[in-house]
């Protein structure tokens, strides 16, 4: 049976679509945003509370390394596969080299709906995941120069709101643990689905508003848009797998590798690559990749993580 949570982003995709006067008030969807990225943190660090932190490092530099080749690789396929230019391919692999926050909380949701455990750090992997992406990104179009502003990215990098709120839940959650996060559990653990719906709602209204764009595009973008993320989740599996990850660790690492950032991102490399057509990113990220992980994808990787599991075992 089809999640309810994918029902909500279907319903926005037909009535953008169909040209419906469905819209839902901006501020609303700032502010479910901003809730799902403080849930998220919260929920991860009420689990870190729970375990020590240095033996993670190994982990957090995995991940690391995996968005790095997740960008150089998709850089190498934009410049010289579908011939992008250099602002746009650079532009256009950071977007996939970093990662979703809307698909890593459907990801957990599906989990979550089927009693799959995984573990409490995934949510520190979302947010390291974002940033290294934005600075290979800037380095692939610039290279190394005394005129880079590097304080300036790092700052819009390091402390745009959605890092920024991550970090801050999960150190909340983590400082409070379990019994200092019950009197705000019925708020943000149990209304987490019904948040989602809405802010799904939403995207699939901005979705609709891409389709004439990817039909300019043609071919390759619709192709890029939908390989990559394959590409991205064999090796997030591969690479959960070193690492000693559950099925459902193994699951989300899968769907992080495989999204790609359209809100963190698009912003940074506005300020960093002014060159580069963002129109074209978010066409293939927001159009493709988002839809494509949300209702075909995060059930695949499910299966593909159970069978390399399995092998590997």
């Amino acid at each position: 049976m089809i999640d309810v949570v994918v029902l909500f982003f279907l319903f926005g995709l037909a009535a953008g679509l169909l040209r419906s006067e469905l819209k839902l008030p901006v501020a609303l969807y700032e502010s479910l945003s901003v809730f799902l990225l403080v849930a998220i943190g919260l929920k991860g660090g009420q689990g870190l509370a729970s375990q020590a932190l240095v033996p993670l490092l190994p982990q957090l530099l995995a991940v690391v390394v995996l968005g790095l080749v997740l960008t150089l690789i998709a850089f190498l396929i934009l410049q010289y596969i579908g011939r992008f230019s250099r602002a746009d391919a650079s532009s256009m692999a950071a977007h996939y080299g970093s990662v979703s926050v809307a698909t890593f909380a459907v990801g957990v949701n599906w989990l979550m709906t089927r009693d799959i455990p995984f573990e409490s750090q995934m949510t520190i992997f979302l947010a390291v995941m974002e940033v290294p992406a934005i600075l290979v990104g800037i380095v692939l179009m610039r290279g190394v120069s005394r005129q880079t502003r590097w304080g300036a990215l790092a700052h819009e990098a390091l402390l745009g709101k959605g890092v920024t709120l991550l970090l801050g839940g999960m150190f909340i959650g983590w400082a409070a643990g379990p019994d200092g996060l019950a009197p705000i559990k019925p708020l943000f653990f149990d209304l987490f689905k019904g948040v989602l719906a809405l802010f799904l709602l939403e995207m699939g209204l901005i979705v609709s508003h891409q389709m004439d764009e990817l039909k300019k595009r043609g071919l390759f973008i619709l192709s890029f848009a939908i390989l990559m993320p394959l590409l991205g989740a064999v090796l997030g599996i591969g690479c959960g797998i070193l690492l000693g990850l559950s099925l459902g660790g193994v699951t989300l690492l899968a769907t992080l590798a495989a999204s790609a950032s359209y809100i963190a991102v698009p912003a940074t490399m506005r300020l960093a690559i002014p060159e580069a057509n963002p129109v074209i990113s978010l066409a293939a990220v927001l159009g493709v990749t988002f839809p494509f992980n949300i209702l075909i994808g995060i059930p695949l990787y499910h299966r593909w993580a159970s069978y390399f599991i399995g092998v590997a075992g």
